[in-house]
């Protein structure tokens, strides 16, 4: 989108309509000086400014919006999403005060996935805010953009989005951030990074698995690997799931989504660190050559894993990632990855998992998460859980052996593969919302990208 484009823009006196902010404490004081025609439509519009509400009032030949809010002291991300999505097409700027947080939603309202469907000739065009600190608008505009990155590549269908799209949307970003690509895909896996090439071999050619590696930036500037779950679909393997469990896995790449959208916020920014973004990217199909229940999986490593279950899959390609992404000895590691319903469970869809070796990072993550309503939830790595993956003939299990704490263990399968005394942090994010909040449609949905990219900026240039 290009800045003359974008639904955020510089105030430079243009015309616009005005929004007023209410909150309903203040309803009734707001409401005195307007005229009896005026409180007669927003009666009849039942607006009490109450959180989300949205009215049209009349002024003369002209008219104004009102949208109620919850607090006009601290605006959230989401507060002035639902003008953004009911408004007219139109340009408007806030009678008092400053958007602040709420420019991310006022974009991200107003986001559509018609990649499918015909052009809905009756829809309306942008709602364009103005604001007075022009100086934001760019961040402002990358995170969004991001965040809507994340959505078009989770809710675009495996045929569409398979491995090979993938390795294309990180080739558009070496592109425009002048940074080298490398891939190996194919039979080419089966060396150096054996359980991508397992999880991965029963595809279709046209989806061989690959793993994705780019790296930005100066060598002398801190390191920082990013590694995302490419799962592109997930039928279960041989451990096959059933159909209503099938349904939304063409979203099993969400980690992947995460990944990239983050290394182009990263990169878009300049931020002074040396970037490599890991993608190991598969299908888990089915077919005479699938990886079975009860293999043993050589790894990039030299750990063997015994396979208790081919649905656990998520794990085993991070796996040989994280293991290439610790060899160059980075300040941190991040990965992002939809790998646990038991994450689901615990946190429902909003929130993602959290978990760290170093408490710092966790309160690092947390507290950037609340200052851009993207706060993720801390779940504890146990080392007594480590022995529920314990193999009788492998050095571990892809499963624990029995059904707790799922997330945790997860996580504990792949600490193993991170390097020792290594900073990481890992995001078991959902990367899907199943209903509609203001400025959040269901459907692909970024949790944590924002989050991370906070914690990033303030770690690396103070910000």
């Amino acid at each position: 989108m290009s800045k003359k484009d974008a639904l955020i823009q510089p105030d430079r006196g243009q015309s616009a309509t005005s929004i007023h902010l209410v909150t309903k404490d203040r309803f009734e004081d707001w409401l005195k000086p307007l005229s009896a025609g005026q409180r007669a439509a927003i009666k009849a519009q039942k607006f009490e400014g109450k959180p989300a509400q949205v009215a049209i009032v009349p002024d003369g030949d002209e008219w104004f919006a009102a949208g109620g809010v919850a607090d006009l002291e601290k605006m959230t991300s989401w507060c002035l999403a639902k003008l953004a999505e009911d408004l007219p097409e139109g340009t408007y700027r806030l009678k008092d005060g400053e958007a602040g947080a709420a420019l991310h939603g006022w974009q991200t309202a107003q986001y559509k996935f018609t990649r499918y469907v015909k052009p809905d000739e009756s829809a309306p065009g942008p709602r364009v805010l103005l604001s007075q600190k022009a100086k934001h608008l760019d961040n402002a505009i990358a995170e969004a953009e991001a965040e809507n990155l994340v959505r078009d590549l989770v809710n675009t269908p495996a045929e569409d989005m398979g491995p090979a799209q993938l390795e294309a949307e990180c080739e558009k970003l070496a592109k425009t951030y002048d940074a080298k690509l490398k891939v190996v895909k194919g039979d080419a896996l089966e060396k150096d990074y054996p359980m991508v090439y397992a999880v991965g071999r029963a595809a279709a050619r046209d989806h061989a698995p690959r793993l994705i590696r780019l790296e930005w930036g100066n060598e002398k500037h801190p390191k920082v690997a990013i590694v995302g779950k490419g799962v592109c679909f997930d039928s279960g393997g041989l451990d096959v799931k059933p159909a209503a469990g099938m349904k939304l896995m063409k979203k099993d790449m969400g980690g992947a989504a995460h990944a990239i959208a983050l290394a182009g916020l990263v990169m878009n920014a300049k931020l002074p660190l040396r970037l490599q973004l890991l993608i190991p990217a598969v299908e888990n199909a089915i077919a005479g050559n699938s990886f079975r229940p009860g293999d043993i999986l050589k790894t990039r490593k030299g750990l063997t894993v015994e396979i208790g279950n081919t649905d656990a899959e998520g794990r085993l390609i991070l796996g040989d990632a994280l293991t290439r992404a610790s060899e160059d000895d980075p300040d941190l590691i991040l990965d992002f990855a939809t790998l646990t319903g038991a994450a689901r469970v615990a946190l429902g869809p909003d929130l993602p998992a959290l978990m760290t070796r170093k408490d710092g990072t966790a309160q690092a993550l947390i507290d950037a998460g609340k200052t851009c309503d993207d706060e993720p939830w801390r779940l504890p790595l146990p080392e007594t859980y480590r022995e529920w993956l314990k193999s009788d003939v492998a050095d571990m299990n892809n499963i624990s052996s029995n059904a707790f704490a799922g997330a945790s263990v997860a996580g504990l399968f792949l600490d193993k593969f991170v390097g020792d005394g290594i900073d990481w942090a890992h995001f078991d994010t959902f990367a899907w919302r199943p209903s509609a909040k203001p400025g959040r449609p269901a459907g692909g949905a970024a949790y944590g990208l924002r989050a991370a990219f906070h914690m990033l900026r303030a770690r690396y240039s103070g910000e």
